[in-house]
């Protein structure tokens, strides 16, 4: 259809560009936690592991397997990978000794994490002041939303 014009009404367009710029972003944080788990010598699933545990410590094998949707067998390497970098150590529950709990060495993930996260936070920090309150409680109003979005797409996902 020579000639035929498609009108992009306003609205269209910022929702077109806000979504182009959210998939950059998500591109770009998965590239930057890559980054920082290369300079940990731990692949990208076993940084983002180690963040659930520290978020979640004390913790089984069974829920981190529960909270990330890998295998157990998954887990198990991960765990593995992370407790020979110290980062982590296994436990038998006083309760029940078949049970094994992973407790996260805080003080070493902290340390070692957090001389790499500390510029990206001046950054956001920095980026922060430029907005009044109302504006940021809308950030995490959406952040929130849109995280509940992903936790359903993410389990319809799963279930097919």
């Amino acid at each position: 259809m020579e000639g035929f014009m498609v009108s992009i009404r306003p609205r269209e367009n910022l929702l077109h560009l806000f979504n182009e710029q959210l998939r950059h972003f998500s591109t770009d944080t998965i590239l930057f936690h890559q980054a920082v788990a290369d300079r940990l010598g731990l692949n990208s699933t076993d940084h983002k592991c180690l963040d659930m545990i520290l978020e979640n410590h004390p913790m089984t094998a069974g829920k981190l397997s529960e909270l990330t949707g890998l295998t157990t067998g998954t887990i198990t390497g991960v765990i593995d990978r992370l407790e020979k970098a110290g980062y982590v150590c296994r436990e038998k529950d006083a309760e029940d000794r078949r049970r094994v709990i992973i407790r996260a060495n805080q003080e070493k993930a902290e340390r070692d994490i957090m001389k790499h996260l500390s510029s990206l936070g001046e950054a956001v920090q920095a980026l922060f002041d430029r907005y009044d309150d109302e504006q940021i409680e809308f950030l995490i109003d959406f952040i929130k939303r849109n995280r509940e979005i992903l936790s359903v797409e993410t389990m319809k996902l799963k279930q097919e």
